[in-house]
């Protein structure tokens, strides 16, 4: 499979990429995988084709594209897991810092996706067996049980969970709207996860799941979560609700 994943220079989506690649990998041998994120030079990984690229700032359908295709004609899946987080109380956050976290965290999705659609569709069709859609891609999208509905949420992430909750409606609407071109969407809402960022939110805070327990789950539903799941959003949490 051609996989992407944006954000994997450390975090959850470093240990995705280990997980994915040809040559680190403990999942299968056959994969190709591209890491985009601001610092993929400098944290290589052996079987990992790295693109430096600021999702935030740069323009993906001009600039990123061209890179993408020197390696890839097609995409199997992508794998949207870049986000920011920005812990502030909302009586002093500013607008500039909200645009930032929908920016990274919404809009950069939606135009990574958008642009890599034309490389997902084709050349195979969905096709259909017993009346149901039978899917060639996969877009996998990295939300947060701040995202969810009713979920317990952390204080001072009003930007970062509603940001998460835009992506997690926009999942359902994909993939409603490409279910005939044969592109399943899912997201997967991770409640607390021992990563960098959320020691830098929380300092001391432990949480139960740690980046690489995470990642096992991520990489096999990356590759295989299409076969049996569209539109859906797995909630990846210990607590309730």
């Amino acid at each position: 499979m051609n996989i992407i994943i944006t954000g994997a220079s450390k975090g959850i989506g470093y240990e995705i990429a280990k997980l994915l690649s040809a040559q680190n990998g403990s999942l299968r041998t056959d994969h190709k995988v591209i890491n985009i994120s601001r610092s993929a030079e400098k944290h290589r990984l052996p079987g990992v084709i790295p693109i430096a690229f600021d999702l935030e700032k740069g323009n993906i359908s001009s600039d990123l594209l061209p890179r993408i295709k020197r390696h890839f004609q097609t995409v199997d899946v992508l794998i949207n897991n870049a986000a920011v987080l920005i812990k502030k109380p909302f009586e002093v956050i500013k607008r500039a810092e909200f645009e930032r976290a929908y920016q990274v965290n919404v809009f950069s999705v939606m135009e990574l996706t958008q642009t890599l659609i034309p490389l997902m569709a084709a050349p195979l069709p969905s096709t259909r067996i017993a009346g149901h859609e039978i899917f060639r891609a996969h877009v996998l999208n990295i939300a947060s049980m701040g995202g969810i509905q009713g979920s317990a949420k952390f204080p001072e992430l009003s930007a970062y969970s509603s940001s998460k909750g835009a992506l997690i409606t926009l999942t359902e609407c994909l993939a409603e709207e490409f279910k005939e071109k044969g592109i399943s969407f899912n997201a997967i809402a991770f409640g607390s996860v021992q990563t960098e960022m959320l020691s830098e939110a929380f300092p001391g805070y432990k949480a139960p799941i740690s980046a690489q327990e995470a990642a096992h789950f991520v990489a096999e539903f990356a590759v295989t979560g299409q076969k049996y799941f569209n539109g859906k959003i797995l909630q990846m949490a210990l607590s309730t609700p």
